[in-house]
């Protein structure tokens, strides 16, 4: 990233190094905030017996050409496969060639599933452009994470969090739908996890009927936790049930947030609904 010229890249300045990616500000960037040792000793303090890492979508590292893409997810794949053992991974697919045999060598590595932006899955063409990669996964019982992302292309308007309230989350409800619509009927068996409470989707519930839209149940459509608080948990848990979520954290753009949810609960978030979405391991998503 230090060696590109061109967003997304890390830019050292007199007040240390930058990331810079598009549609949004430079924003600092601590290389001490991704050391492996204090990732593992957070992990330990959060209670958790493994996390999940993602590759941030809305750097745009996904969506660049394959040339310029395919080294900068080769590092990525490389270098979550070193963490220690408090750590898995879930694999990052290239937006240009979706290639399923290269996601099907990372699931041998112990990939845990693939991870794609919203934007990428947010309509048939994209659910259709994906399709041989949501296949694969479906075929490997092995789930998909949808996270925001890519990032929004030109300067940023507001302030450094527009994107976080505005884009991202217009994007995950985008996502949620698109998948109940197109992605669901083509990819019967495929778990899917939607980042950040899938935008908080599922309480449009009235306005979707309204506008002659029809509700689904799906048991197998989840959605993490990450960067919201015990009020939109209490209200999505209302709507779709406590038995579709899971815990996430947004480290390290954000610390862990604190809730007091009870112990029935943090058991259906932290354990038996990480096990029906992972299928095997008690684990975190964290984005």
């Amino acid at each position: 990233m230090s060696r590109r010229t061109e967003p997304p890249s890390l830019v050292r300045g007199r007040d240390g190094w930058r990331l810079r990616i598009d549609g949004a500000p430079d924003a600092p960037f601590d290389p001490a905030d991704h050391d492996a040792g204090q990732r593992a000793a957070l992990v330990d303090a959060d209670g958790i017996d493994r996390a999940l890492v993602a590759l941030s979508p809305p750097l745009g590292i996904e969506a660049l050409p394959t040339a310029e893409a395919e080294p900068l997810l080769a590092a990525y794949h490389d270098g979550v496969a070193e963490l220690p053992s408090e750590f898995g991974a879930w694999a990052a697919v290239g937006l240009a060639d979706p290639a399923p045999a290269a996601l099907s060598a990372l699931l041998d590595r112990g990939f845990v599933g693939a991870c794609v932006p919203a934007g990428a899955l947010d309509d048939p063409d994209g659910v259709a452009r994906l399709g041989p990669v949501l296949e694969t996964l479906e075929r490997r019982d092995a789930p998909l994470l949808v996270h925001p992302g890519p990032a929004p292309t030109g300067a940023a308007a507001g302030p450094s969090w527009w994107p976080a309230v505005t884009d991202y989350v217009a994007a995950m409800q985008r996502a949620w739908y698109a998948f109940a619509v197109w992605g669901r009927p083509a990819h019967p068996r495929l778990r899917v996890c939607f980042a950040m409470l899938a935008g908080l989707a599922p309480l449009h519930r009235e306005r979707l009927v309204a506008r002659g839209g029809r509700p689904v149940s799906d048991p197998d459509v989840f959605l993490d936790t990450s960067s919201y608080g015990a009020r939109a948990i209490d209200a999505v848990v209302r709507e779709v049930g406590v038995d579709r979520l899971v815990y996430g954290s947004d480290r390290p753009v954000i610390s862990a947030t604190e809730l007091s949810l009870g112990n029935a609960m943090e058991v259906a978030l932290r354990e038996r609904n990480p096990l029906h979405l992972l299928g095997s391991t008690s684990l975190e998503i964290a984005a």
